[in-house]
């Protein structure tokens, strides 16, 4: 029996780093999903491949979290989506490269209610810092890391 292949699902909506997730499959040989709500462009490759789901509620989410497990790494700045991942025993990072984990995802989840609170109040609250290299160079490391460690395992 082999073991079941890596894979990369991406919530593509709004991920800055798809060409850098296309360079580290194409260098590992691993497949990659991208997963939208609308048409993404794609290169035409064979380990490249699109999943367009409804515009309904959490549809990405939810196809991206039923099929995520051991063998997958998983791209995404949801939080929440970040949670139901590890649950299923994926690797989870954000496009920055930080790795989401059991062990930090909780205190995530609260910073993310207090700002979705603070918003609600009015209160006028900065954002994320701009995308930058040193955020693509990091993402870069991180699933490269990743890869290896998971076909190691």
């Amino acid at each position: 029996m082999t073991a079941a292949p890596l894979h990369i699902l991406v919530d593509a909506d709004a991920c800055p780093v798809k060409d850098e997730i296309y360079k580290v499959a194409w260098r590992r040989e691993v497949p990659v999903t991208i997963v939208a709500n609308s048409f993404i462009r794609i290169p035409d490759h064979p380990l490249i491949t699109r999943e367009i789901v409804s515009d309904g509620f959490d549809a990405a989410d939810n196809w991206i979290a039923e099929r995520a497990g051991p063998k997958t790494v998983v791209i995404t700045a949801d939080i929440l989506l970040a949670d139901r991942c590890l649950k299923a025993g994926a690797v989870v990072l954000s496009p920055t490269g930080k790795p989401f984990t059991t062990s930090s995802i909780g205190a995530a989840i609260a910073t993310r209610a207090i700002m979705a609170d603070l918003r609600a109040g009015g209160d006028q609250i900065g954002g994320p810092s701009p995308f930058g290299k040193q955020d693509r160079s990091r993402f870069l490391s991180a699933l490269d890391e990743a890869l290896v460690r998971l076909a190691r395992a």
